[in-house]
């Protein structure tokens, strides 16, 4: 059932990637956070590593709104499900406020995210080369689409006051208010490295003294007073928040396996996506415990994950547990399912090949059938060696950095059957990497990609699903709920 629900929010854009977004969103959540709101920390895209800085300034899950990889009818549930119960939430937005899916339109830009949320914009503008300019540029950003309310501008790396004169006098004739003025200073700390920031869990310490820069920087330099206002302003959404439980009831059941001798019949008191029904000494009807046990890789070397993959796998019915392949030796006691998202697995390759204990664990959990989904850097984790490092070995592939970065959105469909999908199932991923797998023999592909290029990609090999792809399981609950299944009968 859906319900008109207001939400104080604003997006915070800009004209290009490098103008400030990143400084801008996270000190404001951090700065209104300090005020005692609770804040919601949002992000327009696939990125990973700007929601960990948001999660450390807000004390809340950063959570991404992507319209290609969930589709533009999900990025309002979703907003209200990471919104619920907060005082204000703040987006952070991609690249140009109108730059979306390649060949696609305005489809995944900032600008189509802050339509489809009904929400003020904030535009940020690195000032450091311009002065009466600026009123062109901000004027065409602010009237290039009239469904996009641009409520603001924030200056950035304004060099005296003097050039803050200059600018906020051609700002005067384009209509924009001025909410805020960044001076041009010591860049705070947030290296970058080969795929962009480094992420909150490699430099804890160094990024929570960015964090508290930013946010002294945004709190100094903006009218928080004012963007709360243009915050109040949004207007109501008509739909309701995405919750877990509920897409996995009305979502499609998975195909039941086929019963061994001896097996119990199914229990027709059980509804897909719910735990099965106790029976007083902790055991479901079926005879299995109530919560099958799926451990997801952490640390710093597997710092992507989007937070609704693991509130789906819980509502299908399993415990979910973390583990570091750094330190842990071994997989979590009772371990029956095994997700190893992205991350920097290139970065710590010595680090995780000397953990041969755990290598062994993960070999061993998927030689005996075990459900393991892999992206990316789990791909990498799994293959018999990267950059000549040995790795997990249950994968006949190497793997190699290179010197070219793959990255686009991806419009992929299941080539067969596996612990995540039926063959046919459409999905829609991400490409983010500077890596090569060379593949052996043994295993089938595990998606075909339609563009750039037509190709098969990836692994499906026993109950392993191993690719390159990021996917968003919110898109297709059924995909938690068959791996859940497949980790209670392997």
């Amino acid at each position: 059932m859906s319900s008109s629900v207001s939400v104080p929010r604003m997006v915070i854009a800009a004209p290009t990637s490098g103008s400030g977004k990143t400084t801008v969103a996270t000190g404001l959540m951090a700065a209104f956070a300090a005020r005692g709101l609770a804040v919601s920390p949002h992000k327009v895209g696939p990125d990973y590593i700007d929601p960990g800085y948001h999660a450390l300034a807000s004390g809340r899950v950063g959570r991404n709104l992507d319209a290609y990889l969930c589709g533009p009818e999900l990025v309002g549930p979703l907003f209200l499900h990471g919104a619920r119960g907060c005082d204000i939430a703040v987006v952070e937005g991609v690249m140009g406020m109108f730059d979306g899916a390649a060949g696609e339109g305005e489809l995944a830009s900032t600008a189509h995210v802050a339509k489809l949320l009904r929400a003020p914009v904030v535009l940020v503008v690195d000032a450091s080369s311009q002065s009466r300019s600026v009123a062109a540029l901000v004027h065409g950003f602010a009237s290039w689409d009239p469904e996009v309310r641009v409520g603001g501008v924030i200056l950035n790396k304004v060099a005296s006051d003097r050039h803050e004169e200059l600018l906020r006098e051609a700002l005067e004739s384009a209509g924009v208010p001025v909410l805020g003025v960044l001076r041009r200073v010591a860049q705070v700390d947030t290296p970058s490295r080969h795929l962009g920031l480094v992420p909150v869990a490699e430099r804890r310490a160094a990024a929570v003294e960015a964090v508290d820069a930013m946010a002294a920087q945004v709190s100094a330099g903006c009218d928080l007073e004012a963007l709360m206002g243009l915050a109040r302003s949004a207007g109501a959404l008509s739909c309701a928040a995405w919750d877990a439980a509920e897409v996995l009831d009305s979502s499609p059941p998975p195909p039941l396996p086929v019963p061994t001798l001896g097996a119990a019949p199914p229990d027709p008191r059980f509804r897909p996506g719910r735990p099965r029904p106790q029976t007083p000494d902790g055991l479901n009807a079926a005879g299995l415990g109530s919560k099958t046990k799926v451990a997801i890789a952490g640390g710093p070397a597997f710092t992507f994950s989007y937070a609704e993959h693991s509130e789906l796998l819980a509502a299908a019915g399993a415990e979910v547990v973390t583990f570091d392949p750094l330190r842990d030796e071994q997989l979590p006691d009772g371990t029956r399912g095994l997700v190893i998202g992205g991350g920097f697995p290139e970065v710590y390759a010595s680090e995780l090949s000397a953990n041969e204990p755990l290598r062994k664990a993960v070999a061993a959990l998927a030689e005996g059938g075990g459900p393991v989904a892999a992206e990316c850097a789990g791909l990498l984790y799994l293959c018999r060696e990267l950059d000549g490092q040995p790795m997990c070995g249950v994968l006949d592939a190497r793997a190699r950095m290179s010197g070219r970065l793959t990255l686009g959105y991806r419009d992929a469909v299941a080539v067969g059957d596996s612990v995540l999908a039926p063959a046919g199932t459409r999905m829609r991923g991400h490409e983010f990497h500077r890596t090569v797998v060379e593949p052996g023999a043994g295993a089938a592909p595990a998606w075909g990609v339609r563009a750039p290029v037509p190709r098969v990609e990836g692994f499906v090999q026993q109950g392993v699903h191993a690719s390159y792809l990021h996917t968003h399981w919110a898109s297709e609950p059924g995909v938690a709920r068959r791996f859940v299944e497949r980790c209670r009968t392997s």
